[in-house]
């Protein structure tokens, strides 16, 4: 799930005094350090391991290899730090970091004031507390008080102080906010006639800022004015915090940055030796990626709920020591030194300070002694020993992405907590304790249906051991079914945020759920709702040409799987509905419903035509996205139109080649070809979206195609900090889409696994349970595949390799299946072996079972044990 428009908190902050460790721009030279991935090879073509290649896949593995979890590498330290390596290598020598106190701030005659341009409205800030917002703040010496603006985003914003005689000054600092410091500024003095600009400053981004300026000035007022702030993500508002009458530059706090290889999740822990006798505090930072690793975590709980922390964990260190682990709430008087608790994240930062807030039961000086650093790892984990399914085949980057999606979807796995789901009203009693699959590492920390149509089938196909934490999502959404047959895309909101196409999401995931699992006791107990919802609330908000129209029944401020403002006859929602009728109909068939299988497929075919019929734009070989507005064509539309069957073969092949002329990025396919809907909709990428398209891809006999779209797509992921795990979003650039806020391990966008499961390998489940399957390989360049599926019955392994003329593939079933096979012609006479049986001889069938259908040669009733098969090209 994308997020949920972030509203601005206004100036609900409290101050957050230190020095930084480089800012959002920080980077490292080159690529990312990338730990724990597959030993290199030494070129992009792999030779077929010898047997089921079942040790060669191994080394691909990414999950840890036990709960506990240590960094392997120091970015970098600064300030007054010794021994930071020691951080690596625990039980030896102890990292050291000492601050002296600072001298006190210099301080404003009396008599002085201060007035602003605008002032805020008080109100209970982030604490609970009264607090004021106004410009007088800025010279009473408290840190933890501010001037507000009120005007957000609209600038100049002025803030003048005057003082009850004239003062020589040199310079002036301004102390400001970590949730938007003055990015641009100009700081005037009077001269007795006039306003003389004394300094400018532009592309600030210090808390702590000394300005100094070009001469001294003698002057009675002095005023600044704020051209730009930076945007925190807590509204673009000017906050200054203290305004001092010198020009004071910081002492930089001593700090150590940490690199954990990869993203991880868990509750992160810090060991203290010691420490001097003042209560030191420590602060922690954490983020998925460099670039938003600042004094701040690129993402808290506490932060996205307004509340406490100031996007900071805290620790105040005892004298004789002690482990911090993050644990979360508050640790001292109450309200006092604070932790977010879990956090999803790749680098960790260790500064020696403290919140103003915070003091004196933490204070920003002093020595701590560090001797270890650690995370205890709450996700799945993920070891060659509790693989149940995997892939390997002849292309050196398709097996990192696909072990790369895996490892993105263990870190989603895991038990739904109070203490660390999303805050916005996402916790539920009905899930607490449950396993789950979550959105994200770092959020969204709930799980959403939607997300689970991709990250359900990678956890199939990979842990399926794990299944439950799927049906525990689909089964606590369909108990909150509302009364008139909406079901809800998650807990948050206490199960009331409107989406319109989460509710077939739901309808695919049971399907799924079903296929791969075979679980009828969950397709019986929750049919009463796939007909509520498909026979009650879609017709509700379905046209005169039963098409699915967003608007009626009161649905014009529902939102999508991005929150985006499509309204009208939309063709990804009624793909969507085509692909749900289709799979509803497939289980009430499962069941023995044959009437409401009946009429679904009825509805679908109607629901396909009028899709034909009124969305399909003959201009540009595409479905529109929107019958309504400006004219676009959508990625999601046009995939799920291919992968539901609504396109046939021509229009495939026609909307498949305006993405690419339209959408094609240097980082995968954008998921809109013009920016009609927003700015810069054609510059994102949504792993999400794409996933459809790569299988419409394959599934139109464009293999190469869809091998080119995943390298660019997933390659990008992989070689951009943080390397490995699968974003949730791509923006323009290629730039994590929300920055910071972006989660950067998200479900939703492992479907490179299933793709090259299904599709590439080419197996996967035909009915219920794996009860019959099929194995359909499109290879491309690729010149061999091997893999095992996990199914009910035993594993399923496939394993072929095209050598010139000659490709062979050989299937293991499992006993109690049945299943089939496909193997193309590639348009050329061939002839079909079965070990030293001809089945195909280039022109018909020489055994019952086989057949010659679109380019294909199919073997049909296949049972359990193991099948050779040949396809020769004929002379």
């Amino acid at each position: 799930m994308t997020s949920e428009p972030k509203k601005n908190s206004g100036p609900q902050r409290r101050a957050v005094i230190g020095a930084g460790i480089g800012g959002a721009a920080s980077v490292i030279a080159g690529l990312p350090v990338i730990a724990g991935t597959a030993a290199a090879a030494d070129s992009a073509s792999l030779a077929a391991p010898s047997g089921a290649g079942e040790a060669a896949w191994h080394r691909y593995v990414l999950g840890p290899s036990g709960r506990t979890v240590r960094p392997v590498r120091i970015v970098r330290s600064e300030g007054d730090v010794t021994r930071p390596e020691a951080l690596l290598t625990p039980g030896g020598e102890v990292t050291v970091l000492r601050r002296v106190p600072p001298p006190p701030a210099p301080r404003w005659p009396e008599g002085t004031t201060a007035t602003g341009s605008s002032t805020h409205a008080g109100n209970n800030g982030s604490d609970g507390r009264p607090r004021t917002y106004a410009a007088q703040n800025c010279l009473d010496g408290d840190l933890s008080t501010f001037w507000n603006d009120d005007t957000e985003g609209v600038f100049p914003d002025t803030l003048t102080i005057t003082l009850s005689g004239e003062l020589e000054l040199s310079g002036v600092t301004l102390v400001s906010d970590t949730d938007g410091v003055p990015a641009d500024f100009a700081v005037d003095v009077w001269t007795g006639s006039g306003w003389h600009t004394a300094a400018a400053v532009t592309g600030n981004a210090a808390v702590q800022r000394a300005v100094a300026f070009d001469t001294p000035a003698t002057t009675s007022r002095v005023r600044i004015t704020v051209t730009a702030d930076q945007d925190g993500g807590q509204g673009v508002f000017t906050r200054i915090n203290e305004v001092w009458p010198q020009a004071v530059e910081p002492v930089t706090a001593p700090s150590v940055t940490i690199d954990f290889g990869k993203v991880v999740v868990g509750l992160p822990e810090a060991g203290f030796a010691w420490a001097s006798d003042n209560h030191p505090g420590v602060r922690l930072a954490f983020s998925e990626t460099l670039r938003y690793l600042s004094v701040r975590s690129d993402f808290t709980r506490a932060d996205q709920a307004g509340g406490a922390g100031e996007g900071t964990d805290q620790y105040a260190v005892p004298a004789a020591g002690g482990t911090w682990t993050d644990t979360k709430g508050y640790s001292a008087d109450g309200d006092k030194v604070y932790a977010d608790g879990l956090h999803g994240f790749r680098y960790m930062n260790i500064t020696l300070d403290a919140l103003p807030s915070d003091m004196p039961a933490a204070q920003p000086w002093g020595t701590v002694a560090v001797d270890h650093v650690a995370l205890d790892f709450t996700a799945y984990l993920g070891t060659p020993a509790s693989y149940r399914g995997w892939f390997l085949c002849s292309d050196e980057e398709l097996n990192r992405y696909w072990y790369g999606a895996s490892y993105t979807n263990e870190l989603i796995v895991d038990t739904f907590r109070r203490d660390d789901v999303d805050p916005r009203g996402a916790f539920s009693s009905s899930l607490d304790g449950k396993l789950v699959l979550h959105d994200g590492a770092k959020r969204d920390r709930d799980p959403y249906v939607g997300d689970v149509a991709v990250s359900g089938r990678t956890l199939y196909l990979t842990h399926d051991d794990a299944a439950d934490a799927a049906r525990n999502v689909l089964a606590d959404l369909a108990d909150h079914q509302r009364d008139d047959g909406w079901i809800p895309p998650a807990s948050i909101n206490n199960y009331t945020l409107p989406l319109f196409d989460y509710p077939l999401w739901w309808v695919t995931c049971s399907w799924d759920y079903l296929l791969y699992t075979g679980d009828r006791d969950y397709a019986e107990h929750y049919y009463p709702h796939l007909v509520k919802v498909l026979d009650g609330w879609y017709p509700s908000v379905t046209d005169d040409e039963g098409l699915l129209s967003k608007g009626l029944n009161g649905t014009s401020g529902y939102g999508d799987y991005a929150f985006l403002g499509r309204t009208g006859r939309v063709t990804y929602y009624n793909a969507n509905y085509v692909q749900a009728l289709r799979d509803a109909a497939r289980i009430a068939g499962h069941l023995d419903h044959a009437d409401d299988a009946l009429r679904w497929n009825a509805r679908a075919e109607t629901v396909a035509r009028a899709i034909n019929v009124h969305l399909w734009d003959e201009t540009a070989g595409a479905y529109l996205d929107s019958s309504t507005g400006a004219v676009r064509h959508a990625q999601d539309g046009n995939a799920i139109a291919i992968t539901s069957g609504v396109a046939g073969s021509d229009r495939a092949a026609s909307a498949l080649a305006h993405l690419d002329a339209t959408t094609r990025l240097r980082y995968g396919n954008a998921f809109m070809d013009n920016d009609t809907l927003f700015g810069g909709a054609s510059q994102r990428v949504y792993a999400f979206t794409s996933y459809p398209e790569l299988v419409a891809r394959f599934e139109s006999d464009q293999a190469d195609s869809a091998i080119d779209q995943i390298k660019r797509t997933y390659g990008w992921m992989h070689s951009h900090d943080p390397g490995i795990t699968q974003w949730e979003g791509i923006g323009p650039n290629g730039s994590p889409y929300e920055e910071g806020y972006t989660s950067m391990a998200h479900g939703w966008s492992t479907g490179v696994l299933p793709a090259l499961t299904h599709q590439l390998l080419g197996a996967k489940p035909a009915s219920p349970g794996y009860g019959t399957w099929e194995v359909c390989p499109r290879p491309g360049a690729v010149s061999w595949a091997q893999g095992r599926l996990p199914t009910p019955h035993g594993p399923l392994g496939v394993e072929w390799s095209h050598e010139g003329e000659v490709f062979s593939l050989t299937v293991h079933a499992p006993g109690g299946s049945r299943g089939s096979v496909s193997l193309a012609t590639n348009g050329h006479h061939v002839t079909v072996r079965s070990g030293s049986r001809v089945l195909w001889d280039g022109g018909r069938a020489a055994m019952p079972g086989v057949r010659h259908d679109g380019g294909r040669v199919t073997v049909s009733g296949l049972s359990g044990g193991t099948h050779h098969f040949t396809v020769v090209q004929n002379r």
